[in-house]
């Protein structure tokens, strides 16, 4: 009898090890976005010869995850912490490590762009050459899949050579569903020839395509030199305050002022800003980091914009903290330079 109650016993302890186990690492079919940090730039964006500013330029992110059954339950009894659809996140087909790869070479484009904005806007040297185009990922089931890989290096279609994703997409869209395109790809070390016969594609509005995304392989040489080491973040949306940070270090004022600067958008290499996703998690955040002005993208004044998502978030939380609609990196240089400490 007791024999068999201490094997009760131990049974129980071990399902309630598995139990919560479980709990805490048993991957739902879901992701969990909240709010991250605002993090200084000093020591991930290094100009070569540069001062020290007296305050900061701030990226900020939210934090992205496979939810657990315990985060599942703690993101629904919390504000700013949302629950998505695993398929609302991964490409079909797409598994995490693709996805993560995707958002660090987004990053790397994002850098590549500010980089450009900010150099081209201090007038200082700079060299921009084109060496095709990569591929970031390939959607399941569309023309590519199977033919073309993520890093893929497109560098002809049929037979002409292309220097920017512009170049490949305007000549894509010259063509109709049914036509066959050549492609000459490097894929690490070797050249392969490749044919894609275009669909229409629903993703596209019915016009033709071979379901993948892309990035322009650019190689930009500046002087000074800039280095960047901003560790496993991914996606584009630190672009606009990479700029202003690049700009502050290769300039002799002092855009901060002493305050701490923050903000989100994609930037391009026109200098546009972009619309971002969960800027109301990043609001939360950079204001629990104790920033002084949040950039956000005002997308020409749209409804329901970034800008008006921020500045509602803003009131809710009672923060302090300026929010400031931009559309161009000039829009930021603008405010900071006539902004007081």
């Amino acid at each position: 009898m007791f024999k068999n109650q201490r094997t009760s016993r131990l049974l129980g302890f071990i399902a309630g090890i598995v139990i919560i186990a479980a709990l805490f690492s048993y991957q739902l079919p879901y992701y969990i976005h909240k709010p991250g940090h605002a993090d200084s730039l000093t020591g991930v964006i290094e100009v070569e010869g540069a001062t020290e500013s007296e305050g900061d330029m701030h990226l900020v992110t939210i934090q992205s995850g496979r939810a657990t059954p315990f985060q599942y339950l703690l993101a629904s009894l919390r504000d700013y912490e949302d629950i998505v659809p695993v398929e609302d996140v991964l490409l079909e087909g797409m598994t995490d490590q693709q996805y993560r790869e995707m958002q660090l070479m987004m990053m790397e484009s994002s850098q590549e762009a500010s980089t450009v904005v900010a150099y081209e806007a201090a007038g200082k040297d700079i060299d921009i050459s084109y060496n095709g185009v990569y591929v970031v990922s390939v959607v399941d089931g569309m023309p590519a899949d199977g033919v073309l890989q993520s890093a893929d290096e497109i560098v002809e279609i049929d037979g002409q050579q292309i220097n920017e994703a512009d170049d490949l997409i305007d000549y894509v869209s010259s063509k109709q569903a049914g036509d066959t395109i050549s492609l000459t790809v490097n894929r690490e070390e070797e050249t392969l020839h490749k044919e894609i016969t275009l669909e229409s594609l629903e993703e596209l509005d019915g016009s033709v395509g071979m379901g993948i995304q892309l990035v322009t392989n650019r190689k930009v040489t500046v002087s000074p030199e800039v280095t960047f080491s901003s560790g496993g973040i991914g996606g584009p949306s630190a672009g606009l305050m990479f700029s202003l940070d690049i700009y502050n270090q290769l300039t002799d004022e002092d855009l901060t002022h002493g305050l701490q600067v923050v903000g989100t958008g994609e930037i391009d290499y026109q200098g546009n800003v972009g619309r971002i996703g969960g800027i109301d998690k990043k609001v939360v955040a950079a204001d629990r980091d104790g920033c002084d002005i949040f950039f956000a993208p005002n997308e020409n004044g749209r409804e329901d914009s970034n800008y008006q998502i921020a500045k509602q978030t803003a009131e809710d939380i009672g923060t302090d903290m300026k929010i400031v609609p931009v559309d161009t990196f000039s829009d930021a240089l603008e405010y900071l330079e006539n902004v007081q400490g």
